[in-house]
């Protein structure tokens, strides 16, 4: 094959990788709060979704960092002080659901917005102590396990 022929499909392998990272994302769990779903270390695949797909019982990664504060506040700072950034949690309820106990003494989940819980309660970090999460936060839905 010629210089010309390589360099095409060097091309072809660079375009291929760049809409894969686009469309999945590979994360590895920090701690015990998906637990016993997931385990500390444990790499996930997770495909990139909008916020119109989630759906109650999708195990997400959402970035916390960028959340608005909800009445004015942020929750930078109770992220920063568990040490999360990315955060894997399962979607309770989506908007317009009921709002599971614990989370507000709304009714129902407000239009865009998410609760994420641990399947640890114990051990996790989650809507019942930073409250709702914009379903625009959500990077990802996990799709599966890597070995």
């Amino acid at each position: 094959m010629s210089w010309l022929g390589w360099l095409l499909l060097a091309g072809v392998a660079l375009a291929g990788l760049s809409w894969l990272r686009r469309r999945f994302l590979v994360v590895t769990v920090s701690g015990s709060s998906m637990e016993p779903t997931y385990h500390d270390g444990d790499r996930l695949l997770a495909v990139r979704r909008s916020a119109a797909t989630l759906r109650t019982g999708q195990v997400v990664v959402a970035d916390l960092l960028t959340r608005p504060g909800l009445a004015g506040q942020s929750v930078a700072a109770s992220v920063h002080q568990s040490g999360h950034r990315q955060v894997i949690k399962r979607i309770a309820a989506v908007a317009g659901e009921p709002v599971p106990p614990g989370i507000d003494a709304a009714p129902t989940v407000p239009p865009g917005m998410l609760v994420l819980l641990g399947d640890n309660p114990e051990g996790s970090v989650d809507s019942r102590h930073y409250g709702y999460v914009a379903a625009e936060q959500v990077i990802g839905v996990v799709l599966r396990r890597l070995r």
